[in-house]
């Protein structure tokens, strides 16, 4: 047995050397070497089926194959691989003693929130409906951020998710900037505004929807970016980075422009003491001459003319942007009268038909979604889950800022925080309270911050053995 001359060298032997587990918490199985070549203690693996299963699911959630191979369609490839991953992740757990998930505080808010919503369903506008909403799409998006908690248990694992969501956001982008050069646009009126046909998948098939996706996996490349040392990958990173921005112009998104400013803005403000503030002016140099140099060259529409609808609403001559600020109205004379319980679980359609005349538009707003659905309580659990994960990725970011082997983890954070403040400027826009946007990232940082603290734990149980 090796014989460590110092406390912390008996700790990394114990971390390394002679790891020892608990049924109930996460043990100490083997080290990881960080991009930085250090290497830091790491939680035991889970189930790889069931990271195998999640990793699947995001494969199909994404790029979506069946809507290529037909034949794929009655496989059911999405709940097939969500199922397999939740079972595998359970046996696994049951037949190793451990305990069958990880609850957090956020794991509990957002299962009261579930029960809100079903506290709900007796009151709300058509109970059938609203049933059959919370099993066909929020309970899906709350079973993936449970399992995202559950499956990425160590940081290779997060870094594989990392690079999979970037490598998948690729094609999504070229298929935005093909369809815009090519001219496939969603009919007259969409080509007279330069609306694209989106990517041939549930979440991303109409141009607003690509350009969400596009600015929520934006920032987990730039954290890869980071923390990658090798020249050619770094080289084909900002490839993918360029090729998302590209995407998102090319979807003439005002929403989807919003966002990615926003984006730019908080990376700007988080390099302004570091290293990385080169790339952060540089890229607003990039994106700066893009906009007023390559954009009215390349744009057969005037990109800025669509820009200028954002505070003129008025010039929009499609009237989309004046019926969303007329819906946004309705919703809150809707939610004045109704501030508890709500229309019920995704029913605010029917509560702004009620409101403003038979229209069958839903509110493209998540706050007010969840606030004309599910009441101030529901919009209150709702935010108050959303502070809560964005305050995990800041506590790793605190935490692992400058201590060697921890680069990847604070990068990482830091990515799906930004990811966090570009789900909540878009959300202000996009009708995506329910899906899959937000819970996905909620899982990531969860997940983060839980391998973090197992670490820590770790080398801290080290530290008191060699004492």
């Amino acid at each position: 047995m090796p014989q460590p001359d110092t406390a912390i060298g008996s700790a990394r032997w114990w971390v390394h050397e002679a790891p020892r587990r608990e049924w109930w918490r996460h043990g100490v199985a083997t080290g990881e070497v960080a991009p930085s070549g250090e290497t830091a203690p790491v939680v035991a693996d889970d189930s790889a089926a069931a990271f195998v299963g999640v990793l699947a699911f995001t494969f199909v959630l994404l790029m979506s194959p069946q809507s290529t191979i037909t034949a794929l369609a009655p496989l059911r490839l999405a709940f097939v691989s969500v199922m397999g991953s939740l079972a595998a992740l359970l046996l696994y757990r049951l037949g190793h003693g451990r305990s069958l998930g990880t609850m957090t505080r956020e794991t509990w808010i957002a299962a009261a929130l579930a029960a809100w919503a079903v506290v709900t369903l007796p009151w709300s506008a058509w109970p059938t409906g609203a049933l059959s909403f919370l099993l066909q799409i929020y309970f899906k998006s709350l079973v993936i951020f449970w399992l995202l908690l559950n499956t990425l248990v160590t940081r290779t694992r997060i870094r594989r998710i990392a690079w999979a969501l970037t490598a998948m956001s690729v094609p999504l982008a070229i298929a935005g900037v093909r369809h815009f050069l090519i001219g496939d646009f969603l009919g007259d009126e969409g080509r007279r505004a330069g609306r694209i046909a989106g990517f041939d998948a549930p979440l991303t098939s109409n141009p607003n929807d690509l350009a969400l996706m596009l600015n929520l996996l934006l920032p987990l490349a730039v954290a890869l970016l980071l923390m990658t040392r090798r020249p050619m990958v770094r080289l084909a990173l900002a490839g993918a980075i360029a090729l998302d921005v590209a995407g998102v112009f090319a979807t003439y998104s005002r929403g989807g422009f919003v966002t990615l400013a926003a984006i730019l803005l908080v990376y700007l403000w988080k390099f302004r003491g570091r290293p990385e503030r080169r790339w952060a002016w540089g890229l607003v140099g990039g994106l700066l001459a893009l906009v007023l140099v390559g954009l009215p060259l390349l744009l057969p529409v005037s990109y800025l003319d669509r820009l200028n609808t954002i505070t003129d609403i008025k010039a929009d001559t499609t009237g989309s942007a004046e019926a969303r600020w007329s819906d946004a109205w309705a919703a809150l004379r809707v939610i004045s009268r109704h501030p508890i319980v709500g229309a019920g679980p995704g029913q605010n359609i029917l509560a702004l038909n009620d409101e403003r005349g038979a229209r069958w538009k839903e509110i493209h707003n998540v706050y007010l979604e969840y606030a004309v659905d599910l009441g101030l309580p529901g919009l209150a659990l709702f935010v108050t889950l959303w502070a809560l994960s964005l305050g995990a990725t800041a506590l790793v970011q605190r935490e692992s800022r400058g201590r060697p082997g921890s680069s990847d983890l604070f990068y990482l954070a830091e990515g799906v925080q930004v990811s966090l403040i570009a789900f909540a400027v878009a959300g202000m826009v996009h009708p995506v309270a329910y899906h899959f946007h937000f819970y996905y990232m909620a899982g990531l940082a969860l997940a983060i911050r839980e391998v973090w603290r197992a670490e820590q734990g770790a080398a801290g149980a080290g530290l008191r053995a060699a004492a």
